[in-house]
């Protein structure tokens, strides 16, 4: 099984949240920088539909453009995905 994406951009204080919260949480990420991989822009937008980070992928669920408190609510909301992911 492949490990979820989460798609960043260097520079966004959103993203350095998240990748510090999931860091806490101890949840292995393949971490994608869309500034240092401009090719990787088109799997953001293909998977999102928009081009705004932080964005989390595990498979076809998807929680876009989020700060810690829309993905805590994400996860609250869809407790399948929040177990796949190890919360």
């Amino acid at each position: 099984m492949s490990k979820p994406k989460l798609f960043v951009k260097e520079g966004c204080p959103w993203c350095v949240d998240a990748l510090n919260y999931f860091k806490l949480k101890s949840i292995s990420l393949d971490i994608i920088d869309v500034r240092k991989d401009p090719t990787q822009m088109n799997e953001l937008m293909k998977v999102s539909g928009q081009s705004m980070t932080p964005t989390l992928q595990n498979g076809d669920f998807v929680v876009a453009d989020f700060d810690i408190q829309e993905f805590e609510d994400a996860m609250s909301k869809n407790p399948q995905e929040a177990a796949k992911l190890g919360f």
